[in-house]
């Protein structure tokens, strides 16, 4: 039987490790890309399969990150090789 301590000990061991995607992070993507005015409007709800999925907050927002959805796709690809795609949808982003 393990120790409690033992199983606090690796909990917080856990707790401490980095993002399993290393330092390719995808809102660090966009922070890098976008500018804070858009990122109030967006949420990230996954990353897998090269697939960027991001929730906006409007309609208009969402047209207009369709509209620019070429050119956010060619600046993160300066950041990451992993993207293959970005989804945008209506959605909350709370």
């Amino acid at each position: 039987m393990e120790l409690i301590k033992d199983t606090i000990k690796a909990v917080f061991a856990k707790i401490g490790q980095k993002h399993p995607l290393g330092d390719e992070d995808p809102f660090g993507w966009l922070k890098k890309t976008l500018t804070k005015r858009e990122l109030r409007h967006i949420k990230i709800d996954y990353f897998r399969g090269g697939i960027l999925g991001i929730s906006v907050d409007s309609s208009s927002w969402l047209y207009y990150f369709n509209l620019n959805k070429k050119t956010l796709f060619d600046k993160i690809l300066k950041h990451t090789d992993r993207l293959k795609e970005i989804h945008f949808y209506l959605g909350e982003i709370n």
